[in-house]
């Protein structure tokens, strides 16, 4: 059910509203750790690669909506800690429309270039019929992506951040069976898991939109509320295309060290796409206390409160940096046996290279951690020049990596692209947040 975030205690009230992302965005990495793990196991090392290739493409056109349908929610969260009932409602219709004309357009650009961009990044020809098989499928679903992201977001805005995660929960049990049934009882292969994963969004999605219309009358829209103006268009648009763009800026670098993986042979991209699993799984932490405060800085900045915004991140930055230590620990210590389950025995020089990868990654969690929290509060603020800034210069550090480090120090140098971009991109974070509440405080005003 809907929540304020306006009163209580901070930390708790953000530790408990992560909570429940972190379990859900823990339950959405098993959509693809699933994949990963069926095909790897079932299917081989060559699907594995095939699947595992196309992840920095998925991160730069799902990573867009992603982005994009949070910052359509950032609105909608300022609104409601405003106690503003219409704006609440018309800020919900206006992400409607601009999402559906998002995933007419991507669905229709994407689908009929699939296999041209994946020569582009050099995909090796033993792999390139799987990873166009998956990936086509993925693109032709783009829809069910756009849906999912959208509503729960809309949920999350409101302060609800337990319902998005029920329904994750449902999609991942789905999306598992289907998996099994798809690859071991058709002749699909690799496109069945895809398959899969785009009918448990769809699951999820529907399950959003019963929720809303049954439960939350927030977000209900009157007749009058569908005849929106520019400025309705305008102010999601301002926040949300920023922030899609920010990802998908992350993502060319993303797609650079990609490609520059695919030179270094599919020993390597089968290395490198089961140490990230467990790598992403790592940092849900640290993602999740993210989460909690672009929702909680929203709503807090719709109502005016911008001391209580200052506590919030002080003690969501010592939450979250304990977690960053924690789990760089345990990913450290017991990386090479968690690698062993996506490739099996037999597969020394794979685990060996997995093992480098989430020891390079692991010491450098912390820095991750703060960048977080500060691009999600500046987007809460409903800021966008300064984290899409640090999304390029997190494009420059990657971009540098695949470019000069891979060909100095080959996989090692891969592995050391991700650190190198999150220092990138916390320092300007940092700086800009420290700025930005200087000012807004200096001027006594949040907007």
């Amino acid at each position: 059910m809907a929540k304020y975030l306006t009163r209580g205690n901070p930390a708790k009230l953000i530790f408990f509203f992560a909570l429940p992302l972190f379990i859900g965005n823990l339950f959405q990495q098993l959509y693809s750790i699933a994949d990963t793990l069926i095909v790897g196991r079932i299917l081989g090392l060559t699907a594995l690669a095939g699947v595992g290739c196309t992840g920095s493409l998925l991160f730069l056109i799902l990573g867009f909506v992603m982005g994009m349908t949070s910052g359509f929610s950032i609105v909608t969260a300022q609104y409601y800690g405003a106690r503003n009932k219409t704006g609440v409602r018309r800020s919900f219709c206006a992400a409607v429309i601009l999402a559906v004309v998002v995933a007419i357009l991507f669905t229709l650009i994407t689908v009929p270039l699939t296999r041209s961009i994946l020569t582009a990044m050099l995909t090796p020809p033993e792999i390139m019929a799987d990873a166009h098989a998956y990936l086509l499928i993925i693109f032709c679903g783009i829809g069910a992506s756009v849906l999912f992201n959208l509503l729960s977001n809309m949920i999350l805005a409101l302060g609800d951040s337990k319902t998005p995660l029920v329904f994750l929960i449902i999609a991942c049990l789905l999306n598992i069976v289907l998996d099994f049934a798809f690859i071991l009882h058709t002749p699909m292969g690799v496109a069945g898991a895809a398959l899969a994963t785009v009918l448990s969004q769809i699951a999820s999605g529907l399950l959003c939109v019963r929720y809303i219309f049954k439960k939350l009358p927030e977000l209900r829209p009157h007749k009058k509320d569908w005849l929106l103006t520019l400025h309705d268009l305008y102010k999601p648009l301002s926040i949300g295309l920023p922030m899609g763009f920010q990802i998908s800026v992350i993502a060319v670098g993303a797609i650079v060290l990609q490609a520059a993986l695919n030179n270094l042979g599919p020993l390597s991209v089968a290395a490198y796409t089961a140490a990230q699993k467990i790598d992403m799984i790592g940092v849900l932490p640290m993602m999740s206390f993210g989460l909690a405060m672009a929702t909680y800085t929203a709503q807090n900045y719709g109502a005016r409160d911008l001391a209580r915004i200052s506590q919030g991140v002080r003690q969501c930055c010592v939450m979250s940096v304990s977690f960053s230590v924690a789990v760089a620990a345990v990913n450290i210590t017991f990386g090479r046996y968690l690698i062993e389950l996506f490739v099996g025995d037999g597969q020394d020089a794979v685990i060996e290279m997995g093992q480098i990868y989430l020891t390079i990654n692991g010491c450098m969690y912390w820095i991750l951690a703060l960048l977080f929290i500060f691009r999600n509060t500046l987007q809460g603020l409903g800021q966008s020049a300064v984290p899409t800034l640090a999304g390029v210069m997190e494009l420059v550090m990657r971009t540098l990596a695949a470019v000069t480090l891979t060909a100095y120090l080959g996989f090692n140098g891969a592995c050391m692209a991700n650190p190198l971009a999150w220092l990138g991109a916390a320092v300007p974070l940092c700086i800009a947040y420290c700025l930005t509440i200087r000012c807004l405080c200096r001027d006594g005003r949040p907007a």
